[in-house]
Order: C-alpha cells, then sequence, then structure tokens
C-alpha cells in the first residue's frame, strides 16, 4: 500500500460519493473505499438546508471509512451550481533576475497580477487555471521555469463562485470533522477522468449532466479555457414525466431509468409498457413514444442552451475532438444520438478511467466527477509555499497550488 491517500467528497443534487484512494507508483489510483448515501438538502447543486446536507455527507464520509479502515482528514471536493462564472485573464510582469531566468517566484507574480480582476466582494475565486504562458512574445508555453525572458506573461481561466454558495459547502464538509483541501469544478473534476490528454489537446466539449445541474467545460491545448452551469439535470427530466403522465415523481424515476429513451424517433410506435400510470383514476398503458418526446424536448433545450452560452463566450462549437457526454444522464438512450444532431459533431459517452480497486460501480458516467476529483488529488503536488494556502476557503485554492497542476505536461 502506498504512502499516498487520497480522498474525494462528490456533493451532488442526486447524491453524496465520497472516495479514497491509494496513489500508486505507477500514478494510478486504487480506490479503498467508497460511500454513497443519496442526497438530502442540495437543490441545482447548491446547499439550501445546512442540517440536511451536513447528515449526508456524514453519512457518506462514515461509509468510506468503514470500508477502507481510514479516518478521513482532508478531501477534494466538487462544487456546481449556476453561480459558477469563467472568464479568461492576463497577467504580465517583468522577470527580476539580473541574468533575466524566469523563477517560481516570477510565475507566482504574473499570476497574481492575472487574479487582479474586478471581482465583486459577493464573489470567491474557486480555481486559477493558468491556460499557457508567454516569454518575450513566445506563446503556448507550459513550463516557463528556467527559460530566459525579459518580460513573462500568462493567460489564465478564472472560476469564481458566488460566496455564500461556497462558503456553505465548505462548512458542511467542515462540519463533518473534514478539511477541505481544494474545491474543484465539477466540469474540471470530470474532465480528468473522462478525457484523454489529446482530447484536451485538439479542443474538446464536455457536457456532465447531473442530477440538478449540467456542467459544461471545453478545453484546449491541454487546459480549460471556458466553463459554465445550468440548473437543469436529470431530476428535471423525471420531474417532466411525473407532470406529463401524472404519476408520483419516484415512479417517474423508474419510468425513466428502464424505458426512457432521449430520441423520439428511436422509439417505435406500437411499443408498449409493461408499467401502467393511473390516470383519471384507472391504469392505461403509457406508450414509450410519449416519454420520449418529453425527454428528448427538455434535453434538446438544456444542449440548445448550452450551445447559445458557449457561442455567446466565443467557444468553437464544432471542436476538433467533439463532445464528451459523462454523467447520470449519460446512460440515458438515444442522449448521443440527440447530442450529435444539436452540436453537429462526433459525441460518445465518457466513462470514468486510471482507478484501479473497487471499479465496479465506478466505471458508471454517474462517478465521473467523484473518480475525477481522486485523480485530480493525485496529481496535486505538495510545495511547502501551498501550505499556509491550505485554509479551506475558495480563494484558498489560490494560485499556487493550482499553477503547479497547470504545469504538469
Amino acid at each position: 500500500m502506498g504512502e499516498h491517500i487520497v480522498v474525494g467528497i462528490d456533493v451532488g443534487t442526486t447524491k453524496v460519493a465520497t472516495l479514497i484512494g491509494d496513489v500508486l507508483p505507477d500514478g494510478r489510483v486504487e480506490v479503498i473505499g467508497v460511500g454513497v448515501t443519496p442526497s438530502k438538502g442540495l437543490r441545482k447543486g447548491i446547499v439550501v438546508s445546512v442540517d440536511e446536507a451536513v447528515d449526508i455527507i456524514g453519512a457518506s464520509v462514515r461509509k468510506a471509512e468503514q470500508q477502507s479502515g481510514f479516518k478521513l482528514v482532508g478531501a477534494y471536493v466538487s462544487i456546481s451550481g449556476a453561480h459558477i462564472a469563467s472568464e479568461n485573464s492576463h497577467g504580465v510582469v517583468p522577470v527580476r533576475r539580473h541574468d533575466k531566468v524566469i523563477t517560481h517566484e516570477d510565475v507566482n507574480r504574473v499570476l497574481e497580477a492575472a487574479r487582479i480582476l474586478n471581482i465583486p466582494p459577493d464573489r470567491e475565486i474557486i480555481h486559477m487555471v493558468p491556460r499557457y504562458f508567454v516569454v518575450d512574445g513566445q506563446e503556448g508555453v507550459r513550463n516557463p521555469v528556467g527559460m530566459l525572458g525579459h518580460r513573462l506573461e500568462v493567460e489564465a481561466n478564472i472560476v469564481t463562485g458566488a460566496l455564500t454558495s461556497v462558503h456553505n459547502l465548505l462548512r458542511c464538509v467542515e462540519s463533518v470533522g473534514v478539511t477541505v483541501d481544494a474545491l474543484v469544478l465539477q466540469g474540471l473534476a470530470a474532465g480528468e477522468a473522462v478525457l484523454t490528454e489529446a482530447e484536451k489537446d485538439l479542443g474538446v466539449l464536455l457536457i456532465d449532466v447531473g442530477g440538478g445541474t449540467t456542467s459544461v467545460a471545453y478545453f484546449v491545448d491541454g487546459s480549460i479555457s471556458h466553463s459554465l452551469v445550468l440548473p437543469v439535470g436529470g431530476y428535471h427530466l423525471t420531474n417532466d414525466i411525473a407532470i406529463g403522465l401524472r404519476v408520483p415523481f419516484q415512479q417517474a424515476e423508474d419510468i425513466k431509468l428502464q424505458h426512457g429513451c432521449a430520441l423520439a424517433s428511436l422509439v417505435e410506435e406500437e411499443e408498449e409498457l409493461n408499467g401502467r400510470a393511473p390516470r383519471d383514476g384507472r391504469d392505461r398503458p403509457v406508450p414509450p413514444r410519449v416519454i420520449a418526446e418529453i425527454l428528448e424536448a427538455r434535453l434538446a433545450e438544456t444542449f440548445e442552451l448550452a450551445r447559445s452560452e458557449l457561442r455567446r463566450a466565443g467557444v468553437d462549437l464544432t471542436p476538433p475532438a467533439g463532445v464528451v457526454l459523462t454523467g447520470g444522464t449519460a446512460q440515458l438512450r438515444g442522449i448521443r444520438d440527440l447530442a450529435a444532431s444539436v452540436f453537429q459533431g462526433t459525441v460518445r459517452v465518457g466513462s470514468p478511467q486510471g482507478v484501479t480497486g473497487l471499479t465496479d460501480m465506478l466505471g458508471s458516467p454517474a462517478f465521473a466527477t467523484a473518480v475525477g476529483l481522486l485523480r485530480w488529488g493525485s496529481v496535486q503536488t505538495e510545495d511547502p509555499r501551498a501550505s499556509s494556502q491550505r485554509r479551506a476557503v475558495g480563494g484558498a485554492l489560490s494560485a499556487i497550488g493550482d499553477w503547479i497542476r497547470g504545469l504538469l505536461p
């Protein structure tokens, strides 16, 4: 067993999943503890009841602890919600040393320069991801340390969240006795689990359709360049079925899981459901075509909304590596075809990779974020300068830990 234990807590609208991993010498992560509990106290990715959320997170953590035999101290925690915003920022500084060799200190200074955005007081920086550095006009530099130059610039992507939402989430996790090593954007974590390096370099759009939110992240040149979160997910699909068929929510969920299809044209008109839905006091068969039409309408609207938001942000809507779908809802039949028709390109469904151990259930797209948190944590290099910044605050995730990660090839 390795020395390096890493923990991820995916706090989602549908479930809270705590994973404990042992980082193996070859860099893969062996999962040694899993704790999954149905969510309460969260809506559309945001904590709406601290007490309920604390209970659920605590239950999930205890399950994972019992299975692994480890007591959790710190964890990487996912964050989502429509309050998340992303923008690109530019920083520039002169190189200080007389021999003009760029040092870690110069990198810190240029990142600090890029941080000085006009961020409103009610928002908090969650991530600062350096996309690339520029040394004396030479673009695309991944790691400038040790290079010669007079002027160092950085293009960075800054992800911010609403202060209250960020701190409520931190408070919930800390209330169960776990320190937050870092908050990680859901789309970034999922990308860590399901995307290849080649896809991230070429340009790829990741769409993580969760229970209460849909996280969209665009990666190019090896790092994230834009992200957004839509307040729509699997919960809303079930709700649409419940309203459309006039059935209870739980029955609608069962119908969606057993008979759901995201594309009505894939369903034969004469197909019949075994289950029946009560209506007007009488049982009647529910045509799967009707269910598919309900699901297709909501999902097509969600994908179109993502498309228009990305277009507004100037993002390439036909990325060379196509679109990757993940999250629990990505398992819905026909969703790939629907996404391909909306985004006019290749689409694949991404399952988590790069972990071993208790992987039977973890191979499902529903666990992409949880597995991604372990992958993210496993490559975080401990740096003495980062220790003072390990306060559990969104901004705590500050430049240093993040740029180390950004510099890794």
